[in-house]
């Protein structure tokens, strides 16, 4: 399961809907702006698991984080400390504002949504995915219980899944593709 799955499966849609009364949109156009913010969050991932200690780090953040709850809990969305975690995690994923603008410029360029109210949705896309990934990772039989556990068990091939942002199976075309969008 990818990122997107991952979200849109939480509380049986909860958290789309969550996202679109907290942002004053429809439904589709919420997760329209989550097939399009995710990609550029996923790559930002991948290029810091492939960094020395990269992966360490993600798996520190993961396990000290309570950051499941921002899918588990309605609430959690509209926080203003949701926006403050989010900047942090955008600044770790994408390096700088510049960045964050051009992303949400992109995808206000592909789903016709203004191209602010994306800049004020990316941090909390940025908190879900980490909470989606915090899941599948941390959570009962997730990847890291079932890496550890396994026989020559590699928790980097097992995130491969959840990184891959268009769900084809590879996640270096995702890579590849943002960075020629973005640089």
């Amino acid at each position: 399961m990818n990122l997107l799955d991952a979200i849109l499966d939480a509380r049986g849609g909860g958290a789309v809907r969550d996202l679109s009364r907290n942002f004053g949109i429809e439904e589709g156009q919420a997760v329209s702006a989550l097939r399009q913010l995710l990609p550029a969050l996923s790559s930002g991932l991948k290029r810091n698991v492939g960094q020395p200690e990269g992966l360490e780090s993600l798996l520190g953040a993961l396990k000290s984080g309570n950051h499941a709850r921002y899918l588990e809990d309605a609430s959690a969305i509209g926080q203003p400390e949701t926006v403050g975690e989010g900047n942090g995690i955008l600044g770790h994923l994408l390096g700088s504002k510049d960045v964050s603008r051009r992303v949400a410029g992109r995808a206000a360029e592909r789903t016709g949504l203004p191209e602010g109210l994306l800049k004020k949705m990316l941090p909390v896309v940025a908190t879900l995915a980490m909470g989606a990934l915090s899941k599948q990772t941390t959570g009962r039989g997730g990847l890291l219980t079932r890496a550890q556990e396994a026989p020559g068990g590699n928790l980097l091939n097992s995130l491969g899944p959840l990184l891959d942002a268009d769900g084809d199976g590879s996640v270096m075309d995702d890579l590849f593709s943002i960075a020629r969008k973005l640089f």
